[in-house]
């Protein structure tokens, strides 16, 4: 699978968002919207109305990303708004998993899974086979600017374990704290996608263009032009 880059918008300059959009465009592959309700996650961030107004400015699949106690309650307007993965929780789907994965490929989108650094990957395998993305969170959710949790690593390289022996196809994408010092040993671990925020892509004092740029240099030089 080809390396995808997912810009994290909830860090990008919302006044200058039709100019990263184009950036983000030549640069990446996906966009990384994450929606949180202030109660699972500890913070307020994206909306579904947000997604409306990109989808109409970008060719690039979106992943909303819901950080939200109750996720059953954004599927229908998620898709509707142009999201094409919807990726729920596994904390907050524990009881009614495989009907919320349900609706969400009903509604026309693909249905993702993430769970949290505490989280065992345990949680996910009974539905695994019904995902098309996996996002393994490297740091605890909510905030920007944290630092990455090493102990995620032994939880990818199982995840890619499984994978490969069973021969599915969903995507591993990593959220977190993603940057140079990482590529290469996550590249190795089996991960296909990347979120990318404030620690490797949206750098203080440099612009989006320059910053996108390094980004894919930055990688390459660490993983090699093919990755």
């Amino acid at each position: 699978m080809k390396t995808m880059f997912a810009p994290s918008l909830m860090c990008m300059d919302i006044c200058d968002t039709l100019h990263q959009l184009e950036v983000f465009e030549r640069y990446c592959h996906m966009l990384h919207v994450d929606i949180m309700d202030g109660h699972f996650a500890k913070n307020i961030t994206l909306s579904p109305g947000f997604i409306r107004n990109i989808r109409k400015h970008t060719k690039l699949p979106i992943e909303a990303h819901l950080m939200v106690t109750s996720p059953g309650d954004y599927i229908d307007e998620l898709a509707d708004c142009g999201a094409d993965y919807i990726t729920v929780h596994a904390e907050t789907v524990q009881t009614e998993a495989f009907r919320v994965l349900g609706r969400i490929k009903a509604a026309g989108a693909r249905p993702g899974a993430a769970i949290c650094p505490a989280t065992p990957l345990e949680a996910i395998l009974p539905y695994l086979e019904l995902l098309d993305l996996v996002v393994v969170m490297t740091v605890d959710i909510g905030y920007a600017g944290q630092k990455f949790i090493p102990q995620m690593m032994g939880k990818i390289r199982e995840l890619d374990r499984i994978r490969r022996e069973q021969n599915m196809d969903f995507l591993i994408e990593t959220d977190g704290a993603i940057g140079k010092e990482r590529y290469r040993q996550l590249h190795a671990a089996g991960v296909n996608a990347y979120v990318m925020g404030t620690s490797g892509l949206f750098q203080p004092g440099m612009d989006i263009e320059s910053a996108a740029a390094n980004m894919v240099r930055e990688f390459a030089k660490a993983t090699g032009p093919n990755a």
